[in-house]
């Protein structure tokens, strides 16, 4: 890696974590040029504006989100384990990630872009909407694996898997409730049972007629 590369890296990772609290609108050319002891021309030149700037951050993290969540989650059989892998590896992401401090970045920027038209909020559109579609392709095969019922929603599933993460942030970054992760644990270990396929008839041989 070039030293412009090295330096280009060390911005966006800089971006992302301030952005992981401050969101888009907090971070500025100026602020981070302070923070990484670097001319705001400098800073500049490697991005050539802050809309360049905010989309290689949404790329760096869905570069990390993939190697942090999906790709540990492959290794899980497929179908209800590897389901269960990428539930405990999003929860990993929320919870340990060191390089973001303000917790997902997906979620906090999701409310910060939702009405914001334009290309950063389409690219952050589509990871999210790329993702739900994986995590409704990994339903999808748990029926198909027989571990899930045959009548389940996929769609269904993943929505309902996305609402669990997101309440989980609310009740613990702004309610500070100290209950929040196991209580999505449980919500999650419902939505299993409710999407699991009923145990196969016992067979039975008929009694003889004495």
């Amino acid at each position: 890696m070039s030293k412009g590369q090295q330096t280009r890296a060390t911005i966006v990772s800089e971006a992302m974590r301030a952005a992981s609290v401050e969101g888009f609108q907090g971070i500025s050319i100026g602020m981070l040029a302070e923070r990484l002891k670097m001319s705001k021309s400098g800073l500049f030149a490697h991005f050539g504006s802050k809309e360049e700037l905010e989309k290689a951050v949404l790329d760096e993290a869905a570069d990390r989100f993939a190697a942090m969540v999906w790709q540990p989650a492959l290794q899980a059989p497929r179908g209800r384990p590897r389901i269960e892998a990428l539930f405990h590896n999003m929860l990993d992401w929320m919870l340990h990630n060191r390089d973001l401090p303000g917790g997902c970045i997906f979620m906090a920027l999701s409310v910060e872009m939702d009405d914001k038209p334009g290309p950063v909020r389409d690219d952050l559109a589509e990871m999210q909407t790329r993702w739900q579609a994986t995590v409704a392709r990994s339903a999808q095969i748990a029926v198909q694996e027989g571990h899930f019922r045959a009548d389940l929603d996929p769609r269904q599933f993943a929505f309902d898997m996305q609402g669990i993460m997101m309440a989980m942030s609310y009740y613990r970054r702004l309610l500070k409730d100290p209950s929040a992760v196991q209580r999505a644990e449980a919500a999650f270990a419902d939505l299993l049972a409710r999407s699991a396929a009923a145990p196969a008839a016992i067979e039975t041989a008929p009694l003889r007629s004495l």
